[in-house]
């Protein structure tokens, strides 16, 4: 385990959107899908992030379409699914603990 900092919640759903080889817009649609409509992330936010987690070595580059608009689909690597489910066990903690302590009130 890395003990990552927390993941803000657009991270969070950028790298569950790519547990599946996804682009810009289908990660976009899928967290919007996801969380009901509650979080839009705009296009220089994700595309920020993008590169932040390209950085981190959290996501790669899957494909990329040489045509005109040069689509770019993004794939989550085994150190961003470890990331990932460290997070998933970081608020389940959070979510037992809260559970707990309120049934004991």
């Amino acid at each position: 385990m890395t003990k990552n900092q927390p993941l803000t919640e657009g991270i969070y759903y950028i790298l569950l959107s790519l547990v599946t080889p996804n682009h810009g817009y289908g990660i976009i649609q899928k967290t919007l899908e996801l969380t009901g409509g509650r979080l839009e992330l705009g296009a220089g936010t994700l595309y920020g992030a993008i590169n932040n987690l390209l950085d981190k070595g959290w996501i790669t580059l899957y494909s990329e379409e040489k045509e005109s608009r040069k689509k770019k689909e993004y794939h989550i690597t085994a150190a961003g699914r470890e990331a990932l489910y460290e997070e998933m066990e970081r608020l389940q903690e959070l979510l037992d603990n809260g559970r707990r302590l309120t049934r004991e009130v």
